[in-house]
Formats: structure tokens, sequence, C-alpha cells
């Protein structure tokens, strides 16, 4: 087989089919960068879950003096109702499922919002208004139903709440726009595949008078059809480099120096995170252009 012949052939028809090798890039390009994003976005999210699952807790709110709940009908929590709560969470029985816990009292807790928001939005609350709070961080922190049964119904004890509840809204919006880049993803590939085998026996018909002269002085299949998957190949190669650049600038650019300084307090993925999907990127798109343009030429030998 004559590599620099077979090579010198499959870049003789992609100057002839200039405009569908353009068309076969351009679909290619969008749908593995809609891939690489696709695959980016799983990965953001699991490095989130996994960042706030090593921080969350469970709040334990005291009853303070604008609590109406039935274990609140006495006001805010007295220092007996607290140091229960204390001892219980101290206890042998909650001992193997809990890594720590710390008490901010109401005055500590008051001075926390006013750090937190706007000195006048957190002066609507005064400090006898502001619930004392237990922090309890989980050795584990899907059993916060451990905490929740324990404390359920206790006097005193306003709310228990899971920080990674309120994350929950977050990770859906994430997973769902995941799926919809997957989506996409999966239909331009399949209209890039489509169009690459459409490409591949017009230019195989554009060049039959070509094919029948290989035929009759004994080329084999092999040597026909090579050159013609190569021209689906570099159209495809070409259309995943250029996804693995769009998909590298925009990581650099709008994750690192943007997202990372406007919301850092959550880790993002990085620039090495990008890296290992473009060997992703590249490989589904030559081999999906091989298979595609390898099936079509052989069934238009065929025909």
């Amino acid at each position: 087989m004559n590599l620099s012949l077979i090579l010198s052939e499959a870049l003789q028809g992609l100057r002839r089919n200039a405009s569908m090798v353009v068309s076969v890039i351009l679909v290619t390009f969008v749908s593995l960068t809609f891939v690489g994003a696709a695959v980016l976005m799983q990965a953001q999210i699991q490095k989130t879950n996994e960042y706030f699952e090593d921080r969350a807790q469970v709040d334990i709110y005291m009853c303070s003096s604008i609590s109406d709940g039935d274990t609140c009908v006495d006001g805010t929590a007295t220092e007996e109702q607290i140091a229960q709560v204390e001892e219980r969470l101290g206890g042998s029985t909650l001992a193997p499922f809990i890594e720590q816990h710390d008490f901010e009292s109401q005055e500590d807790a008051h001075e926390a919002l006013v750090e937190t928001f706007d000195e006048e939005l957190a002066g609507l609350l005064t400090v006898e208004q502001t619930s004392a709070i237990f922090h309890v961080k989980l050795l584990n922190p899907e059993q916060t139903n451990v905490i929740r049964e324990a404390f359920s119904g206790v006097q005193g004890v306003e709310e228990i709440a899971d920080q990674l509840e309120y994350l929950d809204p977050l990770f859906s919006t994430l997973t769902i726009a995941t799926y919809i880049a997957v989506g996409i993803a999966a239909l331009m590939l399949i209209s890039a595949v489509l169009l690459i085998a459409t490409t591949i026996r017009l230019s195989a018909f554009a060049r039959r008078r070509e094919v029948g002269i290989m035929r009759l002085v004994g080329a084999s299949n092999g040597t026909i059809q090579t050159p013609f998957v190569l021209e689906g190949v570099i159209a495809a190669f070409v259309g995943a480099a250029l996804a693995s650049a769009t998909v590298l600038v925009g990581v650099r650019f709008g994750v690192e120096d943007y997202l990372s300084r406007e919301a850092g307090a959550i880790p993002w993925i990085t620039l090495a995170d990008a890296w290992y999907v473009v060997p992703i990127i590249v490989g589904l798109g030559v081999v999906l252009a091989a298979i595609s343009a390898g099936v079509a030429i052989r069934r238009w030998l065929r025909a």
C-alpha cells in the first residue's frame, strides 16, 4: 500500500468537495464542543458536590423570642434546654455519627448576620429575635436523618436544617443543563455522521472512473477505501481540534479568569481538567468519522 499515494488521493478528494468538507468540520466542531461542555459540567458538579459535602453541617436552631413552633411555647430556649441539647450531642448514642459540633450563641449569631448582610438589613432582627445555633458536622453527610430523629420534638429546638438541602436546586439545575448539552451533542453527532457518510458517497461518485481503473489494475479494497476514510477522518479531526481549542479557551478565560474571581467561594474546574477532555473530544470525533466513512464507502463499492 503506497501511503503517499493514498494521502494524495485523500487530499484531492477534500479539495474537490471543499464545501461539504467545511460543513462536516462545522457540524463536528459544534457537536464536539457540546460534548466537551457536558463532560466539564459533570466534572464541575462532582467537584462542587464533594467540596460542600466535606464542609456541610447540620444546623440545630434553638428557639428565639419570635419562634412560634410547638417546641417553642416558652419563647427563647432556656439555658437548661441548650444544655440538654449539648449533652445529647456529646453523648455516646450520637458519638459514632458526629465528627464535631459547635455552639453559636444568640449574640454571636446576630453578629454573624451583621457581617454577612447589610447592617441595616441585619438590624431588622434584634439579638433576642436571633436563634442560637448548634453547628453539627457529621462523619457521613448523608446521615442527617439521625440528627433529625434525635432532636425532633425536643423542647427548645425550633428547626433542624441540612445545608446540603439548600444546594439541591443548584445541583438539579446543573444536572438538567448537562442533560440538555448531552442531548444537543448527540443530535449534532448524528448529523455529523450522516453528513460524513453523504460526503464520502459524493466523493466516491465523483471519482468513480478512478475507482474503476483501480479495480481493473487489481487494487485491493483496502487501498481503494482508505483515501475516502481518511477524508472523513481529516475533516472530523479539524472539527475536533477547533472544539478542543474552544473548550480550552472557554475554561481559561470564562472559568479561571472570570468565575474563579467572581465566585471564588467554591472550587472551579481548571485548565488541567479541560486538557483531560481533549483526548475524549478528538478520539470520539476521529472514531465516529472513521466508522461512518468506512461503512459508507463499503456500501457504495458493493452497489
